[in-house]
């Protein structure tokens, strides 16, 4: 009885670990979603800078498409940074569950971002570029507005100010 307890014991043991592979579904899908990503903020741009092009025979209309250029930019940085942020994740998922990537630890150009070693440094790295980005998110909804009144810049001033406290203590060791 000890021995078939014993062999069902190990039998579902090494069902538990085998079945750390589902976690290649999410790191697929998220290198995939961040090479689309990439994508999509590189058209973003390359179409603006079409459109910009055209702008330089209107000189009415060259400001309209200036202001269209920078909220490219921007949405594509954003693109860009998230993108960045599945990246890290899908690494960080195999390297975590999977395996090690070796390429990584004998890259001696590599800046060691990553470089994840546990749970911790995963989502260290993951806040750092999820903060970055809802800056740029923020930077990218401040273009749009319209500011008609005192109050209006007097609030853009406050929400700068607690975006910079936030990044002041979020690097505050």
């Amino acid at each position: 009885m000890k021995k078939v307890l014993g062999f069902i014991e190990k039998w579902f043991e090494w069902i538990l670990w085998e079945s750390r592979i589902i976690v290649l579904l999410a790191v697929i899908t998220s290198i995939i979603s961040a090479i689309v990503l990439t994508i999509f903020g590189t058209l973003d741009i390359y179409y603006s800078m079409k459109d910009i092009m055209d702008a330089f025979s209107d000189k009415e209309a060259f400001y309209e498409i200036y202001v269209k250029l920078l909220g490219s930019v921007v949405s594509a940085m954003d693109l860009y940074l998230i993108a960045t942020v599945l990246l890290i994740f899908g690494i960080g998922l195999y390297e975590l569950f999977i395996s090690r990537i070796d390429h990584v630890e004998d890259d001696k150009k590599s800046s060691g971002i990553l470089k994840i070693h546990n749970l911790d440094q995963l989502k260290e790295k993951l806040l750092k570029v999820i903060h970055v980005v809802l800056v740029v998110y923020f930077f990218k909804y401040a273009i749009k507005l319209n500011y008609t009144t005192i109050l209006d810049l007097l609030y853009l001033a406050i929400a700068i100010l607690l975006i910079s406290a936030s990044v002041y203590l979020t690097n505050k060791k």
